[in-house]
């Protein structure tokens, strides 16, 4: 993942927004309210509104309208960060939606935690299913708390995640110490999300490092041979547009250590700054 660019919506949406939420928050008791956001969301989501939302979350995925979280398989969800059976108050909150796919949007449903405000332990705020294949039954609100997940609306999720590039192409916590939060944040989107134990997406990593490289020496060869800037903007454009994008800043992160990559920039450092 990577922190995804902070687009604004139009005056006319944003206060469409605040009026479908505005339903909900209207509501007398936090039961009611997540009875009333499970209700309206379906519908309100279809309305006009949300066709602007609909194109600022396609710009902010990487690729073909590609997963804001696992970045390889279609966006076709509209994620609520904070789930919205958890949180009605955010039913109808710009900066709680990204655009993910099925197998990212279903492990993770319902799925939240926080650190306790008080003592800072890790928290579960889950809501109990009370009976198998049944909506849960929210009857009072979460435990105030700082969440978990990390939020890649609001954080640059690799100052937690670092990915291995020379060998498994897994995400790993970037602090070594278990103890911090950071690496509780770290370890708890990585198994929420199934970032690694899902094997096409090492895979599919693997593959974009590939097709990075191979595209970044083409640029050289063509910039060496004194190609027209139009041509090395498109060939730009063609990297910053693929799928996988946390592969290619890795590999800006990572190239002094990894002599292909250092051989590679060497040559192009305007890459960089890409």
């Amino acid at each position: 993942m990577i922190q995804l660019e902070n687009l604004s919506l139009s005056s006319s949406t944003s206060r469409s927004l605040r009026q479908y939420q505005a339903e909900v928050d209207g509501e007398p008791d936090f039961p009611s309210r997540v009875a009333k956001a499970k209700k309206i969301w379906p519908s309100k989501k279809q309305n006009k509104p949300f066709e602007e939302i609909k194109t600022k979350l396609t710009t902010m995925c990487a690729g073909a309208k590609r997963c804001c979280y696992c970045e390889d398989s279609a966006a076709d969800e509209i994620e609520h960060i904070f789930p919205k059976n958890i949180y009605p108050e955010k039913t109808f909150v710009w900066e709680n939606y990204l655009y993910a796919c099925g197998p990212c949007n279903g492990p993770k449903n319902d799925n939240f935690a926080v650190f306790d405000l008080q003592n800072g332990a890790l928290m579960d705020v889950t809501p109990p299913r009370n009976m198998p294949g049944k909506p849960p039954q929210v009857l009072t609100p979460p435990k105030a708390g700082d969440p978990v997940l990390i939020n890649p609306r609001k954080e640059n999720p690799l100052d937690f995640l670092f990915l291995d590039l020379k060998d498994t192409f897994h995400f790993i916590e970037w602090e070594d110490d278990e103890t911090t939060r950071s690496y509780k944040r770290a370890e708890y989107t990585i198994e929420l999300l199934k970032l690694n134990t899902r094997d096409l997406l090492p895979q599919a990593r693997s593959e974009a490092y590939g097709d990075y490289k191979a595209r970044l020496a083409h640029y050289i060869i063509r910039k060496n041979n004194g190609a027209p800037a139009s041509e090395l903007a498109k060939m730009k454009r063609g990297i910053l547009s693929k799928q996988h994008p946390t592969v290619w800043a890795e590999m800006k992160r990572q190239q002094d250590k990894i002599s292909e990559l250092k051989a590679l920039f060497d040559q192009a450092p305007e890459a960089l700054e890409w």
